[in-house]
């Protein structure tokens, strides 16, 4: 092996070590992209060069040597480790991994630039938050892939309305209602900013149809204050370092209603334990608010900060239990896993959203005005709150009013 592959491999043990994986991952990493490595320097290719393809092409190899070693296939989970090794070693060589496509002919930087105006756009004028922007984005590039495909660049200056109802009949087979206006709604976007900056001579958007939605047509899943304490309490005997960032978590859910990427961003600097205070950066509006540090929740906290928290040099405060320790930035597994063992299986989705609803709908019975409640809950709007009032069914059952004539004679 070449000195430089040598210092790959060495840098490659001392990120993992780094990332505090077990000493049995980081030997087999080393394994993996030791075999790899040789396969390059056999055909004289350079790491800083590979390309996607070239990796399928070293898998392709590696599976038929499996097959003369040991007579069979390898299962469908044999590379697994190895394309995880390879990606690893790959952005250390590169500095990225996967590469960024290459950009070739005419059409395709014209579509790449249309892609990067209308990303800037979206930030700067419309001032969207990141995931609303990457569901935009992705319609895009879909929408401009097919088009380009059927005509060019020459196409879209020809975009009719028939070149719509076709893509929406594409794009839209086999999807739900909601799906289908979130699609709608999507395209019109980007319609309507290719017909700001003169791509398109029509502005189209009024063309794009998409499902009515009616106010509080969908109720969504949600909890009561009894599936609550259950799952808290059974949470709560699991005092290993995983159970104790789940219960933090839960309690955050339960009693904030925080949304999944507010509680994910959340830095140990939001924490201001001489004020008894936590500032909450809400995702959507990209607010700030600050929210009084409950008793449970800072308890909660404070264990597994103590006593569950990996040591890693992040600020956020929520990690991963297992190596490499990043933040986490997903808790529909965790809550799903936790309602679950609690023996807790309400209808529809069981994310964390069913904990904000619970929060909206407990707050509502409080008789907490809406302006307050959307507050807490970090909304824009207060249409936006709402929403949550088609949950509060047994409230709005106690105040309904007799029909006249329905009384029954004797």
């Amino acid at each position: 092996m070449s000195d430089a592959h040598g210092e790959l491999i060495a840098k490659l043990s001392k990120l993992l070590t780094e990332q505090n994986y077990n000493p049995a991952v980081v030997a087999n990493h080393r394994l993996y992209a030791r075999a790899f490595l040789d396969y390059l320097a056999e055909r004289d290719l350079s790491v800083r060069t590979v390309a996607p393809l070239q990796i399928e092409q070293y898998f392709s190899h590696a599976i038929q040597r499996f097959r003369v070693r040991y007579g069979r296939d390898p299962s469908s989970r044999w590379h697994k480790l190895p394309h995880t090794a390879i990606r690893k070693l790959l952005r250390l060589a590169q500095g990225k991994w996967p590469p960024v496509p290459e950009v070739i002919g005419p059409d395709a930087a014209l579509r790449h630039a249309i892609c990067q105006e209308y990303e800037t756009w979206l930030h700067e004028e419309c001032g969207l938050a990141d995931a609303t922007i990457d569901a935009l984005m992705r319609e895009a590039r879909h929408f401009l892939d097919w088009q380009f495909g059927r005509g060019g660049a020459d196409g879209l200056r020809a975009l009719s309305v028939r070149d719509i109802d076709l893509y929406m009949d594409m794009r839209t087979a086999g999807l739900r209602r909601i799906s289908l206006a979130r699609v709608a709604a999507w395209h019109r976007s980007l319609l309507r900013y290719l017909h700001r900056t003169g791509r398109i001579p029509t502005d189209l958007t009024p063309h794009v149809i998409g499902p009515m939605l009616y106010a509080y047509e969908d109720v969504p899943s949600t909890l009561d204050s009894g599936q609550i304490a259950a799952v808290l309490e059974v949470t709560a005997k699991d005092r290993s370092p995983r159970g104790l960032r789940d219960y933090a978590i839960l309690q955050l859910l339960a009693t904030y209603g925080l949304r999944e990427g507010e509680i994910c961003k959340l830095r140990l600097d939001d924490i201001n334990w001489r004020a008894e205070s936590l500032c909450i950066r809400h995702t959507k509006t990209n607010a700030c608010s600050y929210m009084p540090l409950l008793t449970p929740v800072g308890e909660a906290l404070l264990d597994y900060l103590r006593f569950g928290r990996p040591q890693v040099e992040g600020r956020e405060i929520f990690v991963r239990s297992c190596a490499p320790y990043t933040f986490m930035q997903n808790l529909y597994g965790m809550v799903r896993q936790r309602l679950s063992a609690a023996g807790i299986n309400p209808p529809g989705k069981r994310g964390p959203h069913v904990f904000r609803h619970a929060r909206a709908v407990e707050l509502l019975r409080a008789s907490v005005p809406q302006k307050i409640i959307g507050d807490v809950l970090g909304h824009r709007s207060t249409a936006s709150t709402n929403s949550y009032l088609k949950l509060a069914t047994e409230d709005l059952r106690a105040v309904a009013l007799d029909v006249p004539g329905s009384e029954v004679l004797s």
